[in-house]
């Protein structure tokens, strides 16, 4: 009977989310843009729940609004109608199209009707009668994949189709992608590569768009984002770096690559000094310019921190988990301080998971455990025979943590359940430095709440 409980073929509080979810953020990225979902109301107000949990910001997702009679007739006067009002509610610089599980189901062919619709109104500036914006379309079904598919899927579309192909390499921009980190994150990257003096294009950068200040009247679309004219010119750059292993055969690295000849170099998520140091090798090696004096400040302040707090982590035994990319990374940068990852999980499928996660843990010697295409019930099950000493990741794994009686690091995507965690750094030295410290914080304050008298001094 026990057997029989353990044969499930559903997912169950599934580890990731949904595929135009990440696009709609990505797209967001765009100075400008507007995102526009072909499908359901019901898929834009989730995404845009989401999007308000985390980012406590308005978040507009436009919908072409399906309902019965379009999921059997097609999908393409909505469509145009959805273009046309966003076209003259918002004036956007760019309209990004994503499908649904509906849409893709019914065989929407959204390229043929986009194509259709920018001949009959011509594609030209906003706010010019009887013409629209530029249009990309991100193909985005939910049964497929993750959100970070999604999300990758955004950019290498918006590039195709907003990047110049008659551009060739030659100039000393530097192009940048970053994975889907948080808006701290992107002020971050913004101040590194400020510090070596180049020109150079982030995408997206949903640092202002998604976590701005306040209004005295409501902006339909805030400012900030990635410049369309930064995109356009990404095919003039010196090189590419990428933040992401876990990225499609088709990415806008790979595109400006063979169109352009820019060269692409993928990297994981600089989290860490080792991941951080790989980081700033790239640059150097773009740029021509060594470390600079303030990085190497931070990275030997962070050194110093390591070893102010070794004796609280070390040996620490910790469940982590998130998008590929996020788990790989923070795998790297918890085995350098210390802890042993013995469940690292992810929702994405990927055979290559495990031994990415396992060439990421240099010192650890225990026994770790590795799953991809995994939900959040089957890793309780799992963490249920490990003694763990802590959770993190983000807060759709609350419940771990609180069924297995352990404190929690929250980071990553989403955090619904604290205020600003779309303000947690996770990148670079600094960013390091910040995550170890909540890490030792968290089981510094388990240790005092386990003591039966409690300490005021550790």
């Amino acid at each position: 009977m026990s057997d029989e409980k353990k044969q499930y073929v559903s997912t169950r509080n599934a580890c990731k989310l949904c595929s135009p979810l990440g696009a709609c953020f990505a797209m967001r990225g765009i100075e400008g843009c507007i995102p526009l979902i072909h499908g359901s109301q019901g898929c834009a107000t989730y995404i845009r729940r989401y999007g308000i949990s985390h980012f406590r910001e308005p978040i507009d997702i436009a919908s072409s609004n399906f309902v019965e009679a379009t999921a059997i007739f097609g999908g393409r006067d909505n469509l145009y109608t959805a273009l046309d009002n966003v076209t003259r509610q918002y004036t956007p610089t760019a309209i990004g199209v994503t499908s649904t599980c509906l849409s893709e189901t019914i065989g929407e062919n959204v390229p043929m009707y986009l194509h259709s619709y920018l001949k009959e109104r011509g594609e030209g500036k906003c706010g010019v009668a009887g013409q629209a914006p530029p249009v990309f379309y991100a193909s985005t079904p939910s049964y497929r994949g993750t959100h970070m598919d999604g999300f990758h899927e955004a950019i290498v579309s918006a590039v195709k189709a907003l990047a110049d192909p008659a551009l060739k390499r030659g100039g000393e921009r530097i192009n940048l992608i970053s994975g889907f980190v948080s808006a701290e994150d992107i002020r971050e990257l913004h101040r590194l590569l400020a510090l070596y003096g180049k020109e150079y294009t982030l995408l997206p950068d949903y640092s202002e768009t998604l976590d701005g200040g306040t209004w005295e009247d409501y902006q339909k679309l805030p400012a900030g984002g990635t410049p369309i004219e930064a995109i356009r010119r990404m095919g003039e750059a010196a090189g590419t770096i990428y933040l992401g292993k876990a990225v499609p055969e088709d990415n806008a690295g790979s595109y400006l690559e063979k169109t352009c000849g820019v060269p692409a170099a993928f990297t994981d998520l600089p989290i860490g000094i080792e991941k951080t140091d790989e980081f700033f090798r790239l640059l150097t090696e773009l740029t021509g310019y060594p470390l600079p004096a303030v990085c190497e400040k931070e990275r030997n302040r962070l050194i110093d921190a390591y070893i102010d707090g070794h004796k609280y982590c070390s040996g620490k035994k910790a469940i982590l988990y998130g998008e590929e990319d996020f788990v790989a990374a923070m795998a790297s940068f918890l085995d350098e301080i210390g802890v042993v990852p013995i469940l690292a999980a992810t929702g994405a499928a990927n055979d290559k998971f495990a031994s990415r996660v396992g060439e990421n843990l240099r010192n650890t010697k225990a026994k770790v455990t590795v799953r991809d295409d995994t939900d959040f019930s089957s890793v309780l099950e799992m963490a249920e025979a490990e003694k763990a000493d802590f959770v993190i990741g983000n807060s759709k794994g609350y419940y771990l943590a609180r069924n297995l009686g352990i404190p929690m690091v929250r980071c990553g995507f989403p955090i619904h359940d604290r205020i600003g965690g779309h303000r947690i750094l996770h990148l670079g030295y600094r960013g390091a430095l910040n995550l170890f410290e909540r890490i030792c914080n968290a089981l510094m304050e388990a240790s005092q709440n386990a003591a039966p008298s409690g300490w005021t001094y550790i």
